[in-house]
C-alpha cells in the first residue's frame, strides 16, 4: 500500500496530511527514496536542490530548518519538479542553473549542462596562462560559456572569443558573463568552429569541450542526457572525432608558436586524439590529464615553434 505521504508528493488527487506533518526532513526523506526507486544517480542531492529552489534558499538552510513545515503552495511546486525529475528531466534544467568552478551558471535545454570533468580544461588553461603576459584565448562551442567565463573569472588578464553555432546558447552565455562580471573581456560569435576568428592574429590558447560521443552511442546514453540535452553538443559523428579532427587542423594557423590547444575527450579517445595531433605535425603533446576517476579527460598540446 502506498503511504499517504508518498501520495501527497506525487498526486493532487490523494488525501494529504496536515501541513505540520510535511517538514523539510520528511519531504527530503520521502523524495530521496522515491527518486532512488526510479533510478536517479544522486537522489538526495536532487531532492535538496529542487526543494531549496522552491523555497528560495541555499541548500545549507534546509538543515538549519530541519523540522520546519512546508506549506501547500511550496509543496505543490516541489511535487511538480519531482514528477518531472522522475520522468527524466535533468535537475539543472528544472532549476535553471548549474555550478561550475564555484560559479552558478544559468542553463537551459539550449546548452549542455556543465560537468565537473570539464573543469580540468579550465585548470590546464590557468596553469598555462601563468607564463602569458596578456592571454588571448578562444572557447569553441561555448554553450553556457562555462570555459570562457570560469577562466576569465579566475584570470583577470585573460580575454576570450567565445563561439557557438546556436544563437540561443550565445544569449545564455552572454547573460552568464554579465552576471559574473566578465562580459567586458569576452566577445561572443555565432559560427562554425573557428571560422568567426579565422582572420584574427594568433591566439595564446584554444579551448573546447567539443561533441565527442559516437553517433551510434547516443541512443545508449542516460535518458536525462539523451532526451533533454542538445544533440548538437553531444554527437561527434561516426567515430566521435568529426569535430575534434577539424579543430586540431583549424587551430594550427590561429595559435601562436607555443600556443596551447586544450580539448576535453571521451574516456576511450585518448590514443585516437593523440594520434590525430601527432599526424598534424604542428604540435608537441603534453601528458594526458586524467579526471578524479582516473579516466583520460583532457588532451593538451603546444603549437610547435618550428612550424
Amino acid at each position: 500500500m502506498v503511504p499517504r505521504r508518498m501520495r501527497d508528493v506525487t498526486s493532487d488527487r490523494e488525501p494529504r496530511p496536515a501541513d505540520e506533518d510535511w517538514t523539510i526532513r520528511r519531504l527530503l526523506t520521502w523524495t530521496t527514496d522515491f527518486l532512488t526507486r526510479r533510478g536517479a544517480e544522486s537522489p538526495r542531492l536532487d531532492a535538496e536542490v529542487m526543494l531549496a529552489q522552491v523555497l528560495g534558499w541555499q541548500r545549507v538552510q534546509l538543515y538549519t530548518h530541519w523540522e520546519e513545515p512546508v506549506g501547500e503552495r511550496a509543496r505543490g511546486e516541489f511535487r511538480e519538479l519531482v514528477r518531472r525529475r522522475a520522468e527524466g528531466a535533468p535537475v539543472a534544467y528544472l532549476v535553471g542553473r548549474k555550478e561550475f568552478y564555484s560559479l552558478a551558471l544559468e542553463v537551459s535545454p539550449a546548452v549542455l549542462i556543465p560537468r565537473p570533468e570539464t573543469e580540468f580544461v579550465v585548470v590546464e588553461f590557468l596553469e598555462a596562462a601563468k607564463a602569458m603576459e596578456a592571454p588571448r584565448a578562444v572557447d569553441v562551442g561555448t554553450g553556457s560559456g562555462c570555459l570562457a567565463i570560469a577562466s576569465a573569472h579566475q584570470e583577470a588578464r585573460a580575454r576570450f572569443e567565445a563561439i557557438d553555432l546556436s544563437a540561443e546558447a550565445l544569449e545564455t552565455a552572454r547573460r552568464n558573463a554579465t552576471k559574473h562580471g566578465v562580459a567586458d573581456r569576452i566577445r561572443f560569435h555565432q559560427g562554425d568552429l573557428l571560422a568567426p576568428v579565422a582572420g584574427e592574429s594568433p591566439f595564446d590558447a584554444i579551448l573546447s569541450n567539443p561533441p565527442y560521443i559516437p553517433s551510434a552511442d547516443i541512443a545508449t546514453l542516460e535518458p536525462g542526457v539523451r532526451d533533454h540535452e542538445p544533440a548538437m553538443a553531444l554527437d561527434g559523428g561516426p567515430d566521435g572525432l568529426r569535430v575534434v579532427s577539424r579543430l586540431v587542423l583549424e587551430a594550427i594557423p590561429l595559435l601562436r608558436p607555443g600556443g596551447h590547444l586544450i580539448l576535453e575527450i571521451g574516456t576511450a579517445q585518448e590514443q585516437p586524439v593523440r594520434s590525430l595531433i601527432e599526424e598534424a605535425g604542428a604540435y608537441r603533446l603534453l601528458p594526458t590529464v586524467h579526471d578524479l576517476r582516473n579516466h583520460p579527460r583532457v588532451i593538451h598540446a603546444v603549437r610547435d615553434d618550428a612550424r
